[in-house]
């Protein structure tokens, strides 16, 4: 069935290119007055289905067919005369892009190691990272937040907790903020620095275990599961630290951009702090960082949202259009912010046994440095129109490039 037949309101697939995910809340509400699934063309030209409605991409991020093995979708292209080359750096064997029985002895060697106790104990810690990170800022002026705030906090954070050495945070930094912008020059060069730089320290903390995240992650043993294998180390590891920083960087940037753009909130958030946890959640819902799943395939012939998915199909879930799609416990309008919003349904964690690991570092990180700037810069204004801010364009993640802001420090 071609694209037309299976969504006669269309004349062919969404192009999910940078002018899309520029204005992608108003672009995935008009998808989804439409219908809860579309075909799509995404990065590099690879097509599929992208879901944008809560209740099915609930079902589409638990359906036992839609797998992440790319195998089908490798045969159903090769049908066609295609061949897809597997890079030659990769984030290597790791939970994110395994299916059981694989991805359940992955997720629980990791857990072993990424307790929630070690996430709690690294409250103190963020809140001082916070409060320097305010300190180093002169006492008013311009700024580019990104750059001197949201970026700096979170992959402090985790290069402190997976063991980084300070000689190697400048480039860890520099690297994990380039890995997943999958279009840009730098993404491989990035991806093979990290590769590097952790198989480095994985091996070194192997010979001297520390306090860390990293020696935890060599020294975790499972009577069922056995260790981790050394590509299992390493791809772990990169995925803690994409997972880590990335998406708490554009999630700080869209809650600070969504407050600048709404006074009444930022007035109210600064009036009422004990709001943040909740309101976390919210600015989750309203305007999630990671804003579509990673790629799934169609194991076999399916039907989804009464859309027929060949074998080898991709369907990709729209995490953030999801969000506003969700049922809420208060009636109110989804597609306007509201810090007081009673428990804010979203799906920006995932859903399923791919439910995000490090969910509650996420929130942590998210509550202390948004009440801390909150706390601690009482003036705070866009330095710049808004319409002129310039998105990430390609990629999972949703976020600006910078956010230039003027500020005064109390």
């Amino acid at each position: 069935m071609s694209s037309d037949e299976q969504c006669p309101h269309q004349t062919g697939p969404v192009v999910i290119d940078p002018a899309f995910k520029a204005d992608a809340p108003a672009r995935y509400a008009r998808l989804r007055a439409l219908g809860p699934i579309h075909p799509a063309e995404f990065h590099l030209g690879l097509k599929g289905w992208v879901v944008v409605g809560h209740d099915l991409a609930r079902e589409a991020l638990t359906h036992p067919a839609l797998l992440k093995d790319a195998t089908p979708a490798a045969e159903a292209l090769a049908a066609a005369g295609y061949v897809l080359h597997k890079p030659s750096v990769g984030l290597g064997a790791q939970m994110m892009e395994a299916d059981p029985p694989e991805h359940t002895r992955l997720r629980r060697l990791a857990a072993a190691a990424f307790t929630p106790r070690r996430t709690a104990e690294l409250a103190p810690r963020v809140e001082q990272i916070a409060h320097d990170l305010i300190d180093a800022l002169a006492p008013a002026g311009v700024t580019d937040l990104v750059e001197a705030y949201n970026a700096p906090l979170p992959a402090t954070v985790i290069a402190e907790l997976l063991g980084i050495p300070e000689e190697h945070h400048r480039d860890f930094r520099r690297w994990s903020g380039q890995v997943l912008r999958v279009a840009s020059p730098e993404h491989r060069t990035a991806l093979a620095g990290l590769h590097g730089l952790l198989a480095g320290l994985l091996a070194d903390k192997r010979r001297s275990p520390q306090d860390d995240l990293l020696s935890a992650l060599v020294g975790v043993r499972d009577e069922r599961d056995g260790r981790l294998t050394e590509e299992e180390l390493v791809g772990t590891a990169l995925m803690l630290v994409v997972a880590g920083h990335e998406s708490t960087v554009n999630l700080l940037g869209n809650a600070v951009l969504s407050l600048l753009r709404r006074p009444d909130q930022l007035r109210l958030l600064r009036e009422r702090p004990e709001l943040m946890p909740g309101a976390v959640e919210e600015f989750l819902r309203h305007d999630t960082s990671v804003e579509r799943s990673t790629n799934r395939y169609a194991a076999e012939d399916i039907e989804l949202g009464g859309v027929p998915i060949p074998r080898g199909g991709m369907v990709v879930v729209a995490l953030g259009a999801a969000g506003r799609d969700a049922p809420q416990a208060e009636e109110g309008d989804p597609a306007v912010l509201d810090v007081t919003r009673p428990g804010a349904r979203h799906l920006a964690f995932g859903h399923g046994i791919h439910y995000c690991l490090g969910a509650p570092l996420a929130r942590l990180e998210a509550v202390i440095a948004l009440r801390t700037l909150l706390a601690r810069v009482p003036e705070l204004e866009l330095d710049v129109p808004p319409d002129s801010l310039e998105w990430i364009g390609s990629g999972i993640i949703r976020g600006v490039l910078s956010l230039p802001v003027r500020y005064r420090v109390a």
